[in-house]
């Protein structure tokens, strides 16, 4: 039952689609086709009309519509794989900055927030911001330790209005997936789920300010990219009070250059810090469009704006780097082959007919340079295939995709003959290395080894009752039909291994049962008892050598 006060701003929000234009826009929708003839009937239609591109009369309407429809078309936009190219290159260059509230009101804000005078805190505070967006605007001040620092408040009342709005996209998001034969497939409602999170989140600037403090961590002495410092006692979750920095606009490339940066060291590094976020640390900067990134005189990146930050689990790292390795060699089967294991298309499509789908998609790209070829751009089309296949949504890959598109933009933008492939391959295969190679080999032993030697005074009591169970008939195992199939299988490609397999497991055992009873502190010592250390080593070896070859 839709509230008059959301009949209200419907009947507002259809004005200004009319006045834009987008009228048949809306009548040409599956919902609206039956009575698509009203068109005509209707008064404007009558008259000449200048019409402007479809892209530009909707990224229009929604600056008039207000900041939370900015917000909606900003994220919509990441969404590539659902919009028509010049739509969603329109919608990209939404802005998001409207009028500022008045600078008194951000003060009482923050004396609500502090519950004490601004002048306790402050020994000079600006009450002209610094900037306005939607959500919230900055103002520069000074602390009473005389450290320059840049306060962001949030806009009074903004819960409401996004609610309001959001209530309302929910309801759009309904008639879609009800009325569209494509609604069900493209999830809008759980789509608007994640706008919804997404602008939330945004209103806890404690959260930011956990975010901020995180990428700092990660990058803490590091001399590719500077991470502002957070002023915790000084931050509220409508407060958040953060170092002031000095930097020049990354997009301003006559500055640049006047400051003696090198431009295709500067790019390369942007690609190289772009990775290190989403496959060393899996926590990524996802909103890092040039209004967000400064440039220090030493070269040195300075990143903003912490609202919207990525992660990804240790699966999808892995898929999405053997994705990118595997695109490169051409391996189409290999990305098919993927895309099924990873849960991200239908367990049951056909890999070869997946696999023809991804060719006759790359196949043009590749005909081109490597420099030439955009990450991003390869991503989209992967994205827009797999859609064909009854892809799932990935919200976390959605972000992965705006944030790669940003950044391979900006570095292009800096540099235009960036060769983006040759700066990240080397980067993917000594990751993918880590990963499952002997050195991951090594330090997975060394994560468990602690949890091995807790466990191993009781490993003959649980071996002793496993058997007892199995003499006495009481051992049970359940399985289904498919996964004894894959178990068949898999015993067959385990036979060549298996005696390696229970020799090196019995070594390491042994050599931890005897680290048991000798103690850490001596194990540790260059005393220990040789038979330990030769015991653990030809465990190793064991293992190494009954490794699975796929």
């Amino acid at each position: 039952m839709i509230k008059p006060g959301q009949l209200l701003r419907l009947l507002k929000i259809s004005w200004v689609l009319v006045r834009h234009g987008l009228d048949e826009l809306i009548l040409a929708t599956h919902l609206f086709r039956p009575v698509r003839f009203i068109g005509f009937f209707l008064p404007w239609h009558w008259l000449p009309r200048r019409q402007q591109d479809r892209g530009v009369r909707i990224r229009r309407a929604l600056e008039d519509l207000g900041p939370i429809f900015v917000k909606f078309g900003q994220i919509l936009s990441t969404r590539r794989d659902l919009l028509p190219d010049d739509i969603a290159v329109e919608l990209a260059k939404l802005q998001d900055q409207v009028a500022p509230f008045p600078g008194e009101q951000a003060r009482a804000i923050i004396e609500k927030a502090y519950a004490c005078p601004l002048e306790e805190v402050f020994t000079k505070f600006d009450i002209t911001p610094l900037a306005s967006a939607s959500i919230a605007q900055v103002h520069a001040a000074t602390l009473k330790n005389g450290d320059e620092v840049v306060v962001k408040v949030l806009r009074p009342d903004i819960l409401p209005v996004i609610k309001r709005d959001i209530s309302l996209l929910y309801i759009i998001a309904g008639r879609i997936e009800r009325f569209w034969s494509m609604g069900k497939q493209l999830h809008p409602v759980d789509v608007v789920h994640e706008i919804e999170k997404t602008l939330l989140d945004e209103l806890d600037l404690m959260r930011e300010a956990a975010n901020a403090s995180q990428l700092r961590r990660n990058f803490e002495n590091s001399e590719l990219i500077y991470i502002p410092d957070i002023y915790w006692p000084h931050t509220r979750k409508n407060v958040m009070v953060m170092e002031r920095i000095s930097g020049i606009p990354v997009s301003n490339i006559g500055d640049l250059k006047k400051a003696g940066i090198d431009l295709k060291t500067l790019s390369e590094r942007g690609v190289i810090i772009f990775f290190t976020q989403v496959f060393r640390h899996s926590f990524f900067h996802a909103d890092m469009h040039p209004g967000n990134i400064f440039v220090a005189r030493n070269g040195q990146y300075i990143a903003v704006d912490f609202g919207i930050m990525g992660t990804l689990n240790t699966l999808d790292q892995r898929y999405l780097a053997e994705n990118f390795l595997a695109f490169f060699n051409r391996d189409y089967h290999r990305v098919a082959e993927l895309h099924v294991e990873s849960g991200w298309v239908d367990e049951e499509t056909r890999v070869e007919e997946f696999e023809s789908a991804i060719r006759t998609v790359c196949e043009p790209i590749f005909d081109r340079p490597l420099k030439d070829i955009s990450f991003g751009q390869l991503l989209l089309r992967l994205f827009q295939t797999a859609r064909r296949f009854n892809m799932e949504v990935q919200p976390q890959l959605i972000l992965l995709q705006k944030t790669l598109l940003n950044i391979e933009g900006l570095g292009r933008q800096l540099y235009p003959d960036l060769d983006l492939w040759q700066t990240a391959k080397p980067f993917l295969e000594d990751w993918i290395k880590d990963q499952i190679g002997p050195r991951a080999v090594v330090r997975q032993i060394k994560d468990y080894l602690p949890i091995w030697l807790e466990k191993a005074p009781q490993m003959p009591s649980l071996i002793s009752d496993v058997l007892e169970r199995a003499r006495d008939g009481k051992l049970k195992v359940e399985m289904q039909a498919a996964q004894l199939e894959s178990l068949r299988l898999e015993i067959r490609r385990a036979n060549r291994r298996s005696v390696f397999s229970i020799m090196g497991a019995g070594l390491i055992v042994s050599a931890a049962i005897i680290f048991a009873l000798d103690g850490y502190s001596k194990f540790m010592s260059a005393g220990a008892p040789i038979q330990t250390w030769v015991l653990g080593a030809l465990g190793i070896v064991f293992l190494l050598a009954a490794w699975p070859e796929d």
